[in-house]
């Protein structure tokens, strides 16, 4: 069987672009001996230096594309971020009316016919896309969360289209899946009781550390990146993107809190802070907050670190505070485990069966709350080092072994759904 593999390498895309890299890192030991793989590139995306092998094919797909599908590519790219979401959202609206309408899949014959040609006999998507159930071969696809159905009043999924361009394409996804990949049994439930699939097709593949931090970091390393970046002696982390959701405002309002009680605890942010206008207007939101409430010295922005850099904010942190409103499980919690950084994250369903005794739990809608939990942390050093061990025991159960044998079992689930190229699908 040849599987292709459509990852998501933009690295904007944060936990989305992480998995990819893990995922595409593992398949070439969850295939079966018959087994081969070819990758499929979207125009100006390439593969990490340790991830290219020259038995792996790779194969660009802007050519594919169809007349439409290049205007809107070149047309997105200059667009700005307000009218490009509206069109988005009317194309989102136009499709979810069609799709529901039709009785057939919705096949593109241009991309059906490209990767027919390359031999493909089953496709795997890293993230939903619409290409996944449009381009008329069977398909694994993974589903990262539908928090535009359970948690719609988060702009970033219902504003501008987003919530009908989200349910088209998610829903269109699973509809016509050869196998869904999520990330818990939370995810599972939530997707069973929305989207009512076959039960058998849903595969539970946990989050994994990123393939590219290494654990054991060097003195020089962290002397380079403690230097490069004038980190404090002690600090607590946060890596995310900008958005409503992940709750950077809170973070704020809490070390504010913490300093009026006399306690200063510098945080170090990472993450994408543009993209969109939404990102871009929290950005500012977030860091005109530090300014008016007295904390702008103890909040230090770095931007898009390097991948070698993540490591050594890992491992150097007190914590990784990690208050956000989504998951339903999230990828910075079992990285901090891996370098034996205690965790404070909210307490929410997924995430609450994610961490079990191994982070302090918080309210994500509180900052006192969010106050209190990094508190602890900080001048509590028998709690940091009962979750520091409490991550290091919750993390065998989330190997890249485990990771590797799931990819492996989800694609044996699949087998006797594809029919190989050249018969009726």
């Amino acid at each position: 069987m040849r599987i292709g593999v459509v990852p998501s390498l933009d690295r904007s895309g944060g936990g989305i672009y992480q998995y990819s890299v893990t995922l595409l890192s593992a398949l070439p030991d969850a295939l079966g001996e018959t087994d081969d793989l070819i990758v499929f590139l979207y125009g100006g995306e390439t593969l990490p230096d340790d991830l290219i092998a020259p038995e792996i094919p790779v194969a660009e797909m802007r050519a594919a594309r169809g007349l439409v599908g290049a205007v809107w590519y070149r047309l997105a790219s200059v667009l700005p971020d307000g009218v490009r979401a509206r069109v988005r959202g009317a194309l989102g609206r136009t499709r979810d009316a069609r799709a529901h309408d039709a009785e057939d899949r919705p096949v593109d014959t241009g991309w059906k016919a490209f990767f027919e040609a390359r031999g493909v006999d089953l496709l795997l998507f890293t993230a939903d896309s619409d290409l996944a159930f449009r381009c008329g071969l069977p398909y694994i696809v993974a589903i990262h969360d539908i928090q535009h159905r359970l948690q719609p009043e988060f702009p970033e999924v219902s504003a501008d289209g987003e919530w009908e361009r989200r349910e088209y394409r998610i829903g269109n996804c699973i509809r016509y899946a050869t196998g869904v990949l999520v990330d818990s049994a939370v995810g599972k439930e939530d997707i069973l009781a929305t989207y009512a699939p076959d039960e058998g097709i849903v595969s539970i593949v946990p989050f994994v550390p990123a393939s590219y931090l290494r654990e054991h970091v060097l003195p020089g390393q962290i002397d380079r990146v403690r230097a490069e970046h004038s980190l404090p002696v002690r600090f607590v982390f946060y890596p995310a993107a900008f958005w409503p959701h992940k709750n950077h405002l809170r973070i704020v309002e809490a070390i504010a809190g913490l300093r009026r009680d006399g306690l200063d605890i510098p945080t170090v942010l990472v993450g994408a802070n543009g993209g969109s206008a939404l990102r871009s207007d929290t950005f500012t939101d977030v860091m005109a907050a530090a300014r008016e409430l007295g904390v702008e010295d103890l909040v230090l922005y770095l931007g898009y670190v390097e991948d070698a850099a993540m490591s050594v904010l890992y491992a150097e942190a007190d914590a990784l505070v990690m208050p956000t409103f989504f998951g339903p499980t999230n990828i910075p919690v079992v990285e901090a485990f891996k370098f034996g950084c205690p965790v404070v994250t909210s307490d929410i369903r997924g995430i609450r069966e994610q961490v079990g005794d191994a982070a302090v739990l918080v309210d994500p809608r509180s900052a006192p709350s969010i106050a209190d939990g990094i508190r602890r942390v900080w001048t509590e050093p028998l709690l940091a080092a009962s979750l520091t061990e409490a991550g290091y025991a919750h993390l065998a159960a989330y190997s890249h072994e485990d990771f590797t044998a799931r990819i492996r079992e989800a694609l044996e689930r699949a087998r006797p759904r594809i029919a190989p190229v050249g018969e009726p699908r």
